[in-house]
């Protein structure tokens, strides 16, 4: 009797190609743009991903992520409001046995038909044909159903808006439901995932960290043709990482920004029944509380503050920053992120610091 011991490993591929059809709903989050929203748009969403198996810490620790880059086109209905096209780069995380997958993407649109004072004046939801996106996407996943061939389903989400780069900024919300296919490329059996590296640094007994940081950009305010002007701000925190992934921040803003200035002169002129002192001081100084999650040289930062110093009552006291970072070294990073007061965009702000 003659007795072999055969070894099969399962072939998976880098890459994956997907295409979605959407279809959904414009959300009433503003009055202003609710004579916009005549019909239900829909578009297609065609994405590039590519798998990660472990090669890296992060990689393991995140559950093998893809990462890659997508083209979204969005019909709107509407001939006022333009249609939509989108360039993106995004992260897909695996949950449920690899079954259900949630996409973050962050990119830049364009619009075809934005606000203009003669010949589209109501279209008060895009104020310029460039803009900042963010879609979010839900999927119920199942690859290689038939040869290379799957299938996906879901919920989308797709927010477009110039973060007040240029009035008018109404921006618009899109929720739809997805149906899709995927495909995968040549496989191999070289791509496996490895075992999870466990991390052996007590991040709990690290000590505080303090950053630095100054961000800028150019914003106008809500007065339609007021202008564009640059802000500046500068940032002092202190953060305690708690695990491998995550760390709380605390501490405070400076911010200089000089849309404010000159809306504060405009208010104190065309609406003197307030009795607004046109020399009243527009810097504005917060306090904030945060949260960084890291990924690899990429992190999620999340943050809610409120002003301490604010002569000038402008979008109540309370405000809200979301953005992502990146570290050139463990102490110099890069960063953009969103200004926000609840729904209101204020700004988006481009920076650089230092983490000692």
């Amino acid at each position: 009797m003659i007795s072999v011991n055969v070894f099969s490993q399962e072939e998976n591929s880098s890459y994956t190609i997907d295409a979605d059809y959407f279809y959904g709903s414009i959300l009433p989050h503003n009055n202003t743009i609710r004579h916009l929203i005549t019909e239900h748009p829909e578009g297609i969403l065609i994405s590039f991903n590519k798998k990660t198996f472990g090669n890296k810490e992060w990689e393991s620790t995140y559950n093998f992520p893809d990462y890659g880059g997508s083209f979204h086109y969005e019909n709107t209905k509407n001939e006022t409001l333009g249609d939509l096209y989108g360039l993106y780069g995004h992260y897909n995380f695996y949950f449920l046995n690899r079954n259900l997958t949630f996409r973050i993407a962050q990119g830049i649109a364009y619009n075809t038909n934005p606000y203009d004072k003669e010949t589209n004046f109501r279209n008060l939801a895009y104020g310029s044909k460039w803009m900042p996106s963010t879609y979010f996407m839900l999927n119920y996943r199942k690859e290689n159903l038939y040869k290379n061939i799957g299938i996906q389903a879901g919920f989308s989400f797709f927010h477009h808006s110039n973060a007040n780069f240029e009035s008018p900024n109404t921006s618009t919300n899109t929720l739809a439901i997805n149906i899709g296919v995927n495909y995968s490329l040549e496989k191999s059996e070289q791509n496996q995932r490895l075992t999870k590296i466990i991390d052996t640094i007590n991040y709990k007994k690290q000590p505080l960290k303090f950053n630095i940081s100054f961000r800028s950009g150019i914003n106008e305010s809500d007065i339609i043709g007021s202008g564009k002007f640059p802000f500046y701000v500068l940032s002092a925190n202190i953060d305690k990482r708690l695990s491998r992934k995550s760390a709380l921040q605390f501490g405070t803003d400076f911010f200089m920004q000089k849309y404010l200035e000159e809306y504060i002169k405009f208010k104190s002129v065309a609406y003197p029944n307030e009795n607004i002192d046109k020399d009243t001081d527009y810097r504005r100084v917060g306090v904030f509380v945060g949260h960084e999650l890291f990924v690899n040289r990429f992190s999620i930062e999340t943050q809610v503050g409120y002003y301490v110093y604010s002569p000038f009552d402008y979008l109540g006291p309370f405000y809200q920053r979301v953005g992502l970072k990146y570290y050139f070294t463990d102490k110099i990073f890069s960063s953009m992120a969103l200004k926000t007061h609840g729904a209101k965009a204020e700004g988006l702000e481009f920076g650089i610091g230092i983490r000692l």
